[in-house]
């Protein structure tokens, strides 16, 4: 029996091409944090790689936006951390306009209807390095909301990122889910794919925006997103 279902958002509930959304992002958030006195879009884009990478190495002593903060400001040489509430205001406005990167999913809505039918938490198990805000937003270009969850991954509420096993264990602890009790679903091989198996959980791979960079042989279910929401109206 399926207890928890877990949802990836970027190229598996919100399709999208991540190359794309990335410009798109860089190019709204660049031009907004003028403003506010980062006026070199080149060395902000770098700070924000910088945390990112942060993020990635967690130990998860702390949450990742306390990493991501700390690697922001090393590119800088300076504390920024000062600056979080103005980041936060660009998530809540001109983050919006970054939805034309993405396309729109009809079944989105079914899909997370019918998982909360078939288990008794549903997660949005999206790579927590964006504040909740962001999510929130990108969750609307499909119909769904944060309420829609009993848990969504934020970098203010996690210790740690795709792919580490330790991400999806953190999960599972805090719905009060074993492994074998769980279902994943996602587009990555490497980020959701390779560490939901090796947790223990089952997964389903999405292949509509089919992410696999290590080329990695797929043996578990699989199928474009209607046939995934098919899967979970016979569960």
């Amino acid at each position: 029996m399926v207890k928890a279902i877990l949802f990836d958002l970027d190229g598996t509930l919100l399709p999208m091409d991540n190359d794309e959304f990335t410009k798109a992002y860089f190019y709204l958030l660049s031009e907004n944090a003028k403003e506010w006195g980062y006026t070199h879009r080149d060395m902000l884009i770098k700070a924000v790689w910088g945390g990112v990478k942060y993020m990635y190495m967690n130990d998860g002593k702390v949450t990742n936006d306390k990493v991501f903060w700390k690697g922001f400001s090393d590119t800088y040489g300076k504390d920024c951390s000062e600056d979080v509430d103005k980041f936060d205001r660009f998530y809540h406005n001109d983050f919006k306009k970054a939805q034309t990167a993405t396309k729109e999913n009809p079944l989105a809505f079914e899909a997370v209807r019918l998982a909360r039918e078939k288990a008794d938490k549903v997660v949005l198990a999206t790579n927590p390095i964006f504040p909740l805000e962001a999510y929130r937003e990108r969750l609307r270009w499909i119909g769904l909301s944060l309420s829609d969850f009993d848990l969504v991954t934020d970098y203010e509420s996690s210790h740690f990122t795709k792919p580490h096993t330790a991400y999806y264990n953190e999960i599972l602890s805090r719905v009060g889910v074993a492994p074998e009790d769980a279902l994943m679903i996602g587009n990555d091989c490497d980020e959701d794919m390779a560490p939901s198996l090796k947790t223990g959980m089952d997964f389903f791979l999405v292949n509509d925006c089919l992410i696999n960079k290590s080329n990695l042989p797929i043996e578990c279910k699989n199928g474009s997103f209607a046939e995934m929401v098919e899967y979970l109206r016979n569960l």
